[in-house]
């Protein structure tokens, strides 16, 4: 199909001639408003090239979406095509591992792993790209036992800033290799990533849902808790106000409540027993928990599905002492008003904290927890008091905070040295300079001064 002045690709171009432009440029996040020059919906590496090809030839640039889940971080799209990967789904499993094609979810590699009694590393939402997912590090439900997901890649198939499809791996073009694993995607155009699965079938998950009140308490107790967890245990506190919305159990829309969700590698005695002292809270109101299939663990944090508009921010903590846990409760707990959807600390250590062998440009995030905070724009004049109470639940944990970020909780404008350290963010300008000296590719978070 022929569009944007000769781009011919077997996908499809999509302009803002076209009646169904307004779908064809919607991320997944519907609070970002993404206006590129147009929109490759491309079939496979042949059409990545041609657009890449295109865009360098006619003084554009290109970026790369497999969902847009995170969207909103991306600067403006002026002079920039759109390519998006979602007609790109396809799973095929190898030894040991998958290949996974650019705009797969994570329940598609998901389903298929399971049917060799495998898993990849699963994280809170199954319609995440999996691709996005990884380049970002990929914080899972059994990272701690694991690692992070990019560092579990072996080969990645890419189209490079001259148009040129390759596999890139830690032999061939390792520089390459080492910064697409943890450092985002702005290096080159992923088509395809070659991963490594872990021998997990199931595990002991589900959530406690407790009343609001016990916010402050539950959340020290559950920090006590996370001290001698096991690492096949991951797990994270969240404090919730659920809109309400129909797609929400009833006896749960419109309220707030306190959320502790884990998932445990091992029998069902072995995560009864784990989970034991947090039953010992008080009363749940619902106790989700259960055995259960591998590629369920994606639902058990209960993210939405649909698309939605949400605002976000995040930072890490390098400890999460009583007086942090009472900051957090007072901004965005059951009496604060918050209009926050969620306010989550997320257990880390582990694996996550120990340097990967052979790992990539996130190898280990030196950091106890991540805090993470949400709020659903469902109309457009709630942005600036969304901002607002996102700005108090960051400072309010500012004191125990650590260096740096979490690439895939990054959901503001950043770039990478703010969320990456210094040595890593100079060895990731070298490989930009290498591979894309002219900044052609655009990614949700760019390496600073990286043509300088």
């Amino acid at each position: 199909m022929t569009g944007l002045s000769g781009l011919s690709i077997r996908g499809r171009v999509a302009t803002a001639d076209d009646a169904d432009w307004d779908e064809a440029r919607r991320a997944w996040n519907l609070a970002a408003d993404q206006r590129p020059s147009a929109v490759a919906l491309v079939e496979g590496s042949d059409d990545v090239s041609r657009v890449v090809g295109f865009a360098r030839d006619n003084g554009l640039r290109v970026t790369a979406q497999g969902t847009g889940h995170g969207a909103v971080a991306l600067r403006s799209l002026e002079d920039v095509i759109l390519i998006k990967t979602e007609r790109m789904r396809g799973v095929e499993l190898e030894d040991g591992g998958a290949r996974v094609e650019a705009g797969a979810w994570a329940a598609d590699l998901g389903e298929a792993a399971a049917k060799t009694g495998q898993s990849f590393l699963p994280g809170t939402s199954p319609n995440v790209g999996v691709t996005g997912y990884t380049l970002g590090g990929g914080l899972s439900w059994f990272g701690r036992k694991y690692g992070w997901a990019c560092n579990r890649v072996r080969a990645i198939e890419l189209v490079t800033a001259d148009g040129e499809a390759r596999t890139v791996d830690a032999t061939t073009d390792a520089d390459l290799f080492w910064a697409l694993r943890g450092g985002g995607g702005g290096y080159a155009v992923v088509t395809a990533l070659h991963v490594e699965l872990v021998p997990v079938s199931e595990a002991y998950a589900g959530a406690l849902l407790f009343p609001p009140e016990l916010a402050a308490d539950a959340t020290r107790a559950y920090r006590n808790w996370t001290a001698g967890a096991p690492e096949e245990a991951g797990s994270m506190v969240r404090m919730l106000n659920l809109p309400p919305l129909p797609d929400i159990p009833e006896p749960l829309r419109g309220k707030r409540w306190l959320a502790i969700m884990a998932a445990v590698i091992g029998s069902r005695e072995e995560g009864e027993n784990t989970i034991a002292p947090l039953r010992e809270i008080g009363a749940p109101t619902v106790d989700s928990f259960d055995q259960i299939p591998a590629p369920g663990l994606s639902r058990i944090a209960m993210d939405p599905e649909p698309p939605v508009p949400g605002l976000g921010h995040h930072r890490v903590l390098a400890e999460l002492p009583d007086d942090a846990i009472d900051a957090v409760v007072d901004v965005a707990g059951p009496e604060s008003g918050s209009p926050l959807l969620l306010a989550e600390f997320r257990h880390l250590g582990g694996a996550l904290r120990r340097p990967a062998e052979n790992g990539g440009a996130l190898d280990r995030l030196d950091a106890e927890f991540v805090m993470l905070g949400i709020g659903m724009l469902m109309d457009p004049s709630l942005r600036e008091p969304m901002t607002s109470a996102l700005d108090e639940l960051a400072g309010a944990v500012h004191p125990w905070a650590g260096e740096g970020g979490y690439f895939n909780y990054a959901e503001r404008s950043c770039d990478v040295d703010a969320i990456l350290p210094a040595e890593t963010c100079e060895r990731l300008v070298q490989v930009k300079r290498s591979w894309d000296p002219d900044d052609l590719i655009l990614a949700n978070h760019s390496v600073a001064l990286a043509t300088a």
